[in-house]
């Protein structure tokens, strides 16, 4: 068995996104229209939950506003889109149920909330979108966390995420 050597990392752009998360998930069969470039027929598909969207609209626009340094004048400085082998931390605050113990820990396990890896694949969409990353396959190494509000360090006290992305250096 070998291990994986220990990367140094570097912590680039934090972003934190106010918002119901929503997974990304399976597509919808809608029918067949003729693909204008290829000149073929084409299946449609569109996504089954309505919530996607408005997700990765949200995380879209917290990263653009993340990316914002300073201002020259009126115009925004941004900070330049990252690219190369990079790291992200995500810890996404879900609903908490009315029917869960109001005094006590408890751990984010409904099908309400979400599947963990369906979070991630909407966010890491959103942050591309958004100008942080160059595209999300850079993204190499990946630490997801599901919490309720305020019960985790990093929980937010409403719905949403706090997204950390770092760039690693030299894997020799």
């Amino acid at each position: 068995m070998t291990t994986t050597p220990l990367l140094e990392r570097r912590h680039h752009l934090t972003i934190v996104v106010h918002g119901r998360p929503a997974p990304q998930g399976s597509k919808k069969y809608a029918g067949h229209r003729l693909n204008a470039a290829s000149g073929r027929m084409s299946a449609v598909l569109i996504e089954q939950s309505k919530r996607v969207k408005p997700w990765r609209a949200l995380v879209t626009a917290a990263t653009q506003e993340a990316r914002v340094v300073s201002h020259i004048g009126p115009t925004p400085v941004h900070l330049p889109i990252l690219d190369g082998p990079l790291e992200a931390e995500i810890v996404f605050t879900v609903l908490k149920p009315a029917s869960a113990p109001k005094r006590k820990r408890t751990w984010p396990t409904t099908r309400h909330s979400g599947d963990v890896d369906k979070l991630i694949r909407s966010t890491f969409d959103g942050i591309a979108d958004g100008g942080g990353v160059v595209d999300d396959s850079r993204i190499i190494r990946v630490t997801a966390t599901k919490t309720f509000p305020n019960e985790h360090p990093d929980a937010l006290d409403q719905p949403g995420a706090i997204i950390r992305l770092y760039t690693l250096g030299d894997p020799t």
